[in-house]
Protein backbone atom coordinates (compact mmCIF):
# COMPACT_ATOMS: atom_id res chain seq x y z
CA UNK A 1 0.00 0.00 0.00
CA UNK A 2 1.30 2.85 -1.29
CA UNK A 3 2.07 5.93 1.45
CA UNK A 4 -0.26 9.19 0.63
CA UNK A 5 2.17 11.90 -0.68
CA UNK A 6 3.74 14.42 1.93
CA UNK A 7 1.95 17.78 1.98
CA UNK A 8 3.76 20.99 1.94
CA UNK A 9 4.37 22.35 5.27
CA UNK A 10 5.04 25.90 6.42
CA UNK A 11 8.26 24.96 7.89
CA UNK A 12 9.35 24.20 4.47
CA UNK A 13 7.87 27.66 2.89
CA UNK A 14 10.27 29.37 5.59
CA UNK A 15 13.10 27.47 4.78
CA UNK A 16 13.09 28.45 0.88
CA UNK A 17 12.37 32.02 2.47
CA UNK A 18 15.00 31.47 4.46
CA UNK A 19 17.28 30.07 1.74
CA UNK A 20 15.90 33.17 -0.51
CA UNK A 21 17.26 35.50 2.23
CA UNK A 22 20.65 33.99 1.67
CA UNK A 23 21.55 34.39 -1.40
CA UNK A 24 20.48 37.30 -1.44
CA UNK A 25 23.36 38.55 1.55
CA UNK A 26 25.82 36.02 -0.73
CA UNK A 27 24.88 38.13 -4.01
CA UNK A 28 25.09 41.86 -1.85
CA UNK A 29 28.65 40.64 -0.54
CA UNK A 30 29.93 39.45 -3.79
CA UNK A 31 28.64 43.10 -5.63
CA UNK A 32 30.90 44.65 -2.27
CA UNK A 33 33.56 42.79 -2.71
CA UNK A 34 33.56 43.77 -6.28
CA UNK A 35 32.19 47.59 -6.85
CA UNK A 36 33.52 48.63 -2.86
CA UNK A 37 29.78 49.95 -2.26
CA UNK A 38 26.27 48.66 -1.59
CA UNK A 39 24.78 51.20 -3.39
CA UNK A 40 23.04 48.82 -5.64
CA UNK A 41 21.24 49.95 -8.65
CA UNK A 42 16.90 48.90 -8.98
CA UNK A 43 17.92 46.86 -12.01
CA UNK A 44 20.62 45.26 -11.32
CA UNK A 45 21.00 41.03 -11.55
CA UNK A 46 24.11 39.78 -9.44
CA UNK A 47 24.69 36.05 -10.72
CA UNK A 48 25.99 33.46 -8.15
CA UNK A 49 28.78 31.03 -8.47
CA UNK A 50 26.30 28.39 -8.63
CA UNK A 51 24.64 30.10 -11.55
CA UNK A 52 22.08 31.44 -9.95
CA UNK A 53 20.42 35.15 -10.60
CA UNK A 54 19.71 37.73 -8.01
CA UNK A 55 17.74 40.80 -8.47
CA UNK A 56 19.61 42.21 -6.31
CA UNK A 57 18.57 45.89 -6.43
CA UNK A 58 14.55 44.76 -6.32
CA UNK A 59 15.89 42.19 -3.29
CA UNK A 60 17.78 44.88 -1.17
CA UNK A 61 14.62 47.52 -1.80
CA UNK A 62 12.17 44.43 -0.26
CA UNK A 63 14.27 43.97 2.83
CA UNK A 64 14.50 48.02 3.34
CA UNK A 65 10.57 47.87 2.55
CA UNK A 66 10.10 44.96 4.85
CA UNK A 67 13.09 45.89 7.95
CA UNK A 68 10.19 46.27 10.60
CA UNK A 69 9.48 42.32 10.47
CA UNK A 70 13.02 41.49 9.71
CA UNK A 71 14.52 39.64 12.35
CA UNK A 72 17.29 40.44 14.37
CA UNK A 73 19.76 38.29 12.84
CA UNK A 74 18.76 39.58 9.25
CA UNK A 75 19.17 43.29 10.52
CA UNK A 76 22.34 42.80 12.02
CA UNK A 77 23.60 40.25 8.37
CA UNK A 78 22.47 43.74 6.53
CA UNK A 79 23.82 45.92 8.19
CA UNK A 80 27.18 44.34 8.62
CA UNK A 81 27.59 44.44 5.05
CA UNK A 82 27.08 48.25 5.49
CA UNK A 83 23.06 48.95 4.45
CA UNK A 84 23.00 51.62 7.32
CA UNK A 85 19.29 51.46 7.23
CA UNK A 86 19.69 47.94 8.87
CA UNK A 87 21.38 49.14 11.98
Amino acid sequence: MPLPPEQETPAKASKAASGAFERGLAALARYKAREGSVTVPRGHVERLDDGTDVRLGVWIMNQKTRRAKLPPDKLRALAALGLGWAA
